[in-house]
């Protein structure tokens, strides 16, 4: 019973420093362009809240971004999550600053993508499924 639980905390742990990782992604694009505006900190907090992190963590990240860092760990499905919530992010205010499309850039190639998958999924984010974008991101762009 002991060894289950222990295994869970582990599986929990590991999943809030891929949450905590991502969100500080996200928090440092939204401030990219000098303007953290409400739809992007709303769209944060709900992504958060979707994978039970904690808005006391949440708010301590967007007072103290932490650096980026590596992505080696990541499997190819949170690569892809990571990429694509940027993505997103970046087009929920529907205002694109250059500054925000380098961060992207950036992101993309540190996640193992060729930098145009962001044009790629800058203009077709909301025409495929999910399944059929990730299956043509890692096709064309890895």
């Amino acid at each position: 019973m002991s060894k289950t639980i222990n295994f869970q905390r582990i599986i929990r742990t590991l999943m809030d420093i891929v949450t905590r990782k991502q969100l500080n992604i996200l928090i440092q694009l939204a401030e990219a362009d000098k303007h953290f505006s409400v739809l992007e900190r709303d769209r944060i907090y709900e992504i958060a809240a979707k994978r039970n992190f904690p808005i006391e963590g949440v708010k301590e990240l967007i007072q103290n971004p932490e650096p980026i860092g590596s992505f080696g760990a990541l499997s190819n499905d949170q690569k892809f999550d990571y990429l694509y919530s940027c993505i997103d992010l970046m087009l929920i205010d529907e205002k694109i600053f250059d500054s925000e499309l380098i961060f992207c850039i950036d992101i993309a190639i540190k996640l193992g993508f060729k930098k145009d998958v962001v044009t790629f999924l800058k203009d077709e984010i909301h025409s495929y499924p999910m399944a059929t974008l990730k299956q043509i991101v890692f096709e064309r762009y890895t």
